[in-house]
């Protein structure tokens, strides 16, 4: 019968993020960066990588990490959840990242960033150290959607080596090694507290802004991508979420993610044809940029593809964390700030 995770108990005093203990030498920690050329790592170069540096919970050195973070929405029609795929197939020694539990309890708007202490609490209990490096995956089924997220999640949480798979469709078709059922043990770590990145993330206030100033002489030109599909974004199909209206921000650019992915493997496409895509979108890689979604899931799909094809500035680009369903659910019907098609053409 398959399990969760059996994590042990283990009460610690998380330290903080400068702490000495966070000091490595760097000739711990230069193989490990010398395994991946880029934030998107190949199946071949993960598989590598696991046989030089196995997540084995006795060893002192500096690990590789596969970290599941398998989810899917809510109305999915075939009823699937990440925890279900996780336990079917997945990447041996790997760990599973529960998108739905590592956020801030406090807010009303889903998977919004968990505080500090609240995602170093999560890392503790999924046994990863500060100095492992992890790479993020997704399930065979959608092969790019939510990792993404909890990759741009470390990130923004200042982890030092994170990368992305693309893609666990890939590696299950390649033939690489693939686990079931009953999962493994973890032992327990002491991940420091650390401190968020606020430049990564765009707030609502810092987008209300942007759509009040659209098309105002003398405003900045901040661009809004979204990543939902074009009838959500449009107004024509609803939302997944009862009673949340659909529509778009004004002045924002529709780019579904899949348009960033290839049509048969779901891994992100080469380099030049992600530069297309923008380009021919109308993304002015000069300005800066924030990318929104539903729920800050997939917009984190469409900042990676920004990542890898080096289009916008790191410095200038943001992640809206809320997204429509906070959006949709602040803004005042005074404020005309949900627009659809069919004003357009009025």
């Amino acid at each position: 019968m398959a399990s969760l995770f059996i994590l042990r108990p283990l009460r610690v005093s998380l330290p903080r993020s400068g702490s000495q203990q966070l000091r490595q030498p760097a000739a711990k920690v230069a193989g490990v960066r010398r395994s991946f050329s880029s934030y998107l790592v190949t199946p071949q170069e993960l598989a590598e990588a696991l046989k030089k540096a196995p997540p084995s919970p006795i060893s002192s050195e500096p690990r590789v990490i596969p970290l599941c973070a398998s989810w899917f929405l809510p109305n999915d029609p075939e009823g699937r959840t990440g925890i279900d795929v996780f336990r079917e197939k997945r990447i041996p020694k790997a760990r599973f990242f529960d998108l739905d539990r590592v956020i801030d309890k406090h807010s009303e708007y889903p998977h919004m960033l968990p505080t500090p202490k609240g995602f170093a609490a999560a890392m503790s209990e999924l046994g990863i150290r500060h100095e492992d490096t992890v790479v993020v995956y997704d399930s065979k089924e959608l092969g790019i959607f939510s990792a993404p997220r909890v990759g741009w999640t470390l990130k923004t949480f200042g982890h030092p080596r994170v990368h992305i798979l693309n893609n666990f469709r890939l590696w299950v078709e390649q033939g690489l090694p693939t686990e079931s059922g009953n999962v493994w043990t973890v032992e327990c770590g002491t991940y420091p507290i650390p401190e968020m990145d606020e430049a990564k993330v765009a707030h609502f206030e810092d987008v209300r802004e942007v759509a009040l100033d659209y098309n105002k002489e003398g405003a900045e030109g901040v661009q809004i991508l979204d990543a939902r599909s074009y009838g959500r974004w449009s107004g024509k199909d609803p939302e997944p979420r009862s009673g949340l209206a659909s529509g778009h921000m004004p002045g924002s650019i529709n780019i579904p993610f899949d348009a960033v992915l290839d049509p048969q493997t779901k891994a992100f496409l080469p380099v030049d044809k992600l530069k297309q895509v923008f380009k021919e979108k109308g993304v002015d890689p000069a300005k800066p940029i924030i990318s929104s979604c539903g729920t800050g899931v997939t917009a984190c799909v469409l900042e990676t593809a920004l990542n890898e094809a080096q289009y916008g500035s790191p410095e200038t680009r943001k992640v809206y964390d809320g997204s429509w369903t906070e959006w949709a659910q602040r803004v005042k019907p005074s404020d005309s700030l949900i627009r659809t098609v069919e004003q357009h053409s009025e």
